[in-house]
């Protein structure tokens, strides 16, 4: 993925129209404000689209942007998105146009009073897996080859480490390494945190099968996670894309027979469902989730589900 991707697409007829100044303030905005390379992504499309929505209506230029071209827009993306990604272009627009403020390209922020759709979550939605469901997918996957070994230990890992998918493709070999006789994994979450957990037994039997079987060791500074050669059924030096992580999950859950659309980050919270059900806290679920606050560690919690369940069955009609 090119890390500014977003700053090569030809700038929005409305920010070309402001002058220089506001084209090399609207690009340092991208390049410079935004580390995430999803969130840069992200918001570039909003913008974009936001601005050529309003030279459509007649805008001549960013500076000349007012709260009610805003607010049209966000009705309108109302009526074809729903209420988080609404959320999250008006997100963008207030973020850009306050940095276009400080830079004096714009007087006033548009965005800055424009309400948006109210959302409230107060449980995840993320599709889990029941423990045996889970197992059943582990124990399905063919370990004789080297996707095989990777796919078990990628997937072991999002279970029994709560790890993000970004965080788990962003692994090195060497991030697999021995500590007080046990083994370990070291995470870099959002925001450059570092995050190491030690291993469940399963989860360093599929680690050491996986380095062994796919002759990592001697790569300490390579990709953990890799692509597969077209054709060769061999690792590659090229880290696995959060796409075809994806892909291979619909692969293996369909192969093992389940039929829940599963995402990447249904291992987490089947990981974190099935560690609170065993009796673990929600404070220390967090720590290992490396959660800044347990609000955003209930999200992964499903045990609510299975109540819902068993009450329903009580409709004895």
């Amino acid at each position: 993925m090119n890390y500014l991707a977003p700053i090569s697409s030809p700038l929005p007829a409305l920010v070309a129209a402001a002058g220089e100044r506001a084209s090399i303030r609207f690009l340092e905005f991208f390049a410079a404000n935004i580390r995430n390379p999803h969130t840069r992504r992200a918001y570039y499309r909003a913008a974009d689209e936001f601005l050529a929505w309003c030279a459509s209506a007649g805008v001549p230029s960013i500076a000349a942007v007012q709260p009610v071209h805003v607010a049209a827009w966000i009705e309108a993306s109302l009526r074809k998105l729903a209420a988080p990604s609404v959320k999250q272009r008006l997100a963008a627009l207030r973020h850009l146009f306050d940095w276009l403020v400080v830079g004096q390209v714009v007087p006033a922020n548009p965005a800055h009073t424009v309400r948006g759709p109210r959302h409230v979550v107060t449980s995840g939605q993320t599709p889990v897996l029941d423990p045996i469901e889970a197992r059943a997918l582990l124990d399905s996957i063919d370990v004789s080859t080297q996707s095989g070994l990777r796919d078990r230990a990628l997937i072991g890992l999002m279970v029994y480490s709560f790890a993000r998918i970004g965080a788990a493709l962003g692994m090195a070999v060497e991030d697999v390494y021995t500590q007080n006789r046990r083994l370990w994994v070291r995470l870099r979450e959002k925001g450059g945190k570092r995050h190491a957990m030690p291993c469940h037994h399963n989860l360093d039997e599929y680690l050491v099968a996986y380095l062994d079987g796919a002759g990592l060791r001697d790569d300490p500074k390579g990709p953990l996670f890799r692509t597969i050669g077209r054709g060769t059924g061999i690792l590659t030096r090229t880290v696995l894309p959060q796409r075809n992580a994806y892909a291979m999950i619909r692969r293996r859950a369909a192969t093992a027979g389940i039929e829940t659309k599963l995402g990447n980050h249904s291992f987490r919270a089947t990981g974190i469902t099935a560690y609170l059900k065993n009796g673990g806290t929600l404070e220390k679920a967090a720590a290992m989730a490396n959660h800044a606050s347990t609000r955003t560690t209930q999200l992964y919690d499903r045990r609510r589900d299975e109540v819902t369940l068993d009450e329903v069955e009580r409709i004895a009609i």
